[in-house]
């Protein structure tokens, strides 16, 4: 299914080495805003420095695709030691693929990881990655983006107030 992820987990943080091996994986194309970082801030949310380490020691090739612009992404992925991708146009796949070209990964090892289902989750499964539905580190205020969220729980049947976090299982 289009809206569907391939796993849905509390945070990019549950992500670890027995995921990682039991999935075949090889790397991760990162959203930004409310997956490595809160939505426009200059900094990572805690923990996530120390898990991308921990992704570096296992060998895994990340970089950040994200739809915000240069001067938003560049510093934070700089940051981050990360390289990346803006104006990503997810869903479209030209993102999408253009990661992959630079990662040199086949789509079947990689996982697309973003909180958001109608950019990150049906970008990634129209090109044909793994995807990770991650919670967003906080809830947006931003009317664009309450609009968004509902239209995530009527789609999904997530409500964010009480949802129940889980890993999705494959058909």
């Amino acid at each position: 299914m289009l809206f569907k992820p391939k796993w849905w987990l509390k945070s990019v943080l549950e992500i670890d080495e027995k995921f990682i091996k039991e999935n075949h994986l090889r790397g991760f194309i990162l959203d930004l805003d409310n997956t490595l970082s809160m939505h426009g801030s200059p900094a990572a949310e805690q923990g996530v420095t120390e898990w991308l380490c921990e992704m570096r020691d296992l060998g895994m090739k990340m970089m950040v695709l994200s739809n915000n612009t240069k001067k938003r992404v560049a510093p934070l992925a700089k940051e981050l030691g990360l390289d990346f991708i803006s104006f990503g146009c997810k869903p479209l796949t030209v993102g999408v693929s253009r990661a992959l070209r630079k990662m040199r990964l086949p789509r079947k090892s990689v996982a697309l990881v973003g909180d958001q289902i109608f950019t990150d989750i049906i970008g990634g499964n129209l090109r044909g990655v793994g995807t990770v539905l991650v919670e967003p580190f906080h809830l947006e205020d931003k009317r664009s983006f309450k609009i968004k969220r509902k239209l995530e729980s009527v789609v999904f049947k997530r409500d964010y107030r009480k949802v129940n976090f889980r890993e999705e299982k494959e058909n």
